[in-house]
C-alpha cells in the first residue's frame, strides 16, 4: 500500500518549528497557505475570454530554431560523484546529478501536454536525451499532477529505470493507477523530509492548484521541493503564484545555490497561480539563493505571450535587482562547482 496522508513512516517530520504548517486539508480539498481568488484562476470564463484577445505572436518560435545540445551516455558516464550537474531537458523537466545519483524532476518527454497526443501543446524542440538511453534514475521527483508535469506516458516508460518516486499527497494515485509499484512510491505533506543515500528531500509549500480533469482540481497536492546534497543547495520551485512562502522557506532551508524558478505561462489575469518575472526574480532572492535559473518556458505554447518574453523579461529584472541569472541551452551539461556566465541565446532568434 502507499502512504497515506497521515503515515510517513519512513521519513522524519520537521513540522516542530513553530512558523511550519502542514498543507492545508478541509475534508474535501487541498487549499492554498494565501487563497487564490477567483479572478486570478486561468479556469475564470472571463479570464478565458479575454486570453484570447491578449495573446501577442510569435506564441511560438521558427520551428527546430531552439538551440538543443544532445546528452550523450557517455557524458553522463563521465561525471564526478563529488560534482553536482544538471541538464535541462525542456519546460521545468530536469536531469540532476547529485551525490553521485541521477534524479528527474518533473520529467516530460511527450510531444504534447495533453490528455491526447493528438491535440493540445506540442513540445517546440525534441528532448535531448530519450529515455530508453538514460542511465539508471535514483529518484523521481514530481511538483503536481497538472499534464506539463506529470506526464502519464513518461512515467510509465521510466518505470523500470527509476528505483523510487517522490510526489506530494495523494498523486501515489495517478502513479500507482499507471502501474506503479506502491513500495516504489513516497507521498509527502509540506515538510515532510527524507533522506535519501545522501541527499535530502523536503517537500515545501507552493501557491498553486492541481488536476487532470475538469472535476478533480485541489484533489492531489502540490509542491515545491529543497534537494539538499553533501555539497550543494537547490531549490524547485514547480509551479506558484507568488508568496511569502519564498521568504519563510529561504529563512529555514537556505541560503540556496541555485533556485529553478518558474517563469513562463504566465499573464496579469491569473497571477494567483503562476508569477510574472519581476515576482520570479523577487522570490529568488526571498529564497536567499546564489544562481537563477528560469524553467517553464520555450518547449510549450501555454500562455498569452511570446515564446521569448519569459527571458527577455527576467533578463531585465535580474540586472534591475542584481540576481545572478543563468540561462542554459537545452541539454547544456551545467556544474553547480562553475556555471557559465549568462547568454542572451534566445535574442538571435527574435
Amino acid at each position: 500500500m502507499g502512504q497515506s496522508m497521515s503515515q510517513l513512516s519512513t521519513q522524519d517530520n520537521i513540522q516542530a518549528n513553530k512558523w511550519l504548517r502542514p498543507s492545508q486539508f478541509d475534508g474535501k480539498k487541498f487549499v492554498n497557505l494565501r487563497p487564490i481568488t477567483d479572478n486570478g484562476h486561468y479556469m475564470a470564463r472571463e479570464n478565458l475570454s479575454q486570453a484570447m484577445f491578449d495573446r501577442v505572436k510569435p506564441t511560438q518560435p521558427k520551428k527546430h530554431s531552439i538551440p538543443l545540445i544532445e546528452i550523450t551516455t557517455a557524458q553522463l558516464k563521465n561525471l564526478k560523484p563529488q560534482d553536482t550537474h544538471f541538464f535541462k531537458l525542456g519546460h521545468s523537466s530536469l536531469l540532476l546529478w547529485i551525490d553521485g545519483g541521477f534524479w528527474l524532476i518533473d520529467p516530460v518527454f511527450s510531444k504534447r501536454v495533453s490528455p491526447f497526443q493528438f491535440a493540445g501543446p506540442k513540445r517546440f524542440h525534441k528532448t535531448p536525451i530519450e529515455i530508453e538511453d538514460l542511465p539508471p534514475i535514483r529518484g523521481v521527483i514530481i511538483s503536481h499532477d497538472h499534464y506539463d508535469h506529470l506526464d502519464k506516458k513518461s512515467i510509465k516508460q521510466l518505470a523500470n529505470k527509476v528505483e523510487n518516486f517522490y510526489v506530494p499527497l495523494r498523486v501515489d494515485e495517478h502513479l500507482r493507477r499507471w502501474g506503479i509499484e506502491a513500495d516504489k512510491i513516497h507521498q509527502f505533506d509540506w515538510y515532510d523530509s527524507m533522506l535519501v543515500g545522501k541527499t535530502r528531500l523536503t517537500a515545501t509549500p507552493s501557491r498553486h492548484n492541481s488536476g487532470r480533469r475538469m472535476d478533480d482540481e485541489f484533489k492531489t497536492l502540490w509542491a515545491s521541493w529543497v534537494i539538499k546534497g553533501e555539497h550543494h543547495n537547490i531549490f524547485y520551485c514547480g509551479d506558484s503564484g507568488y508568496f511569502d512562502g519564498f521568504k519563510k522557506i529561504g529563512d529555514e532551508f537556505g541560503p540556496f545555490d541555485i533556485s529553478f524558478m518558474e517563469n513562463g505561462a504566465y499573464s496579469k489575469l491569473w497571477l494567483d497561480l503562476h508569477m510574472v518575472p519581476e515576482q520570479s526574480v523577487q522570490a529568488h532572492l526571498d529564497l536567499r539563493a546564489k544562481s537563477l535559473i528560469p524553467i517553464h518556458n520555450c518547449t510549450f505554447d501555454l500562455s498569452v505571450h511570446t515564446w521569448y518574453d519569459p527571458l527577455e523579461q527576467i533578463a531585465k529584472y535580474a540586472k534591475q535587482y542584481g540576481a545572478d541569472l543563468r540561462v542554459p541551452k537545452m541539454g547544456e551539461a551545467v556544474n553547480l562547482n562553475r556555471i557559465a556566465p549568462l547568454e542572451l541565446w534566445w535574442q538571435e532568434l527574435i
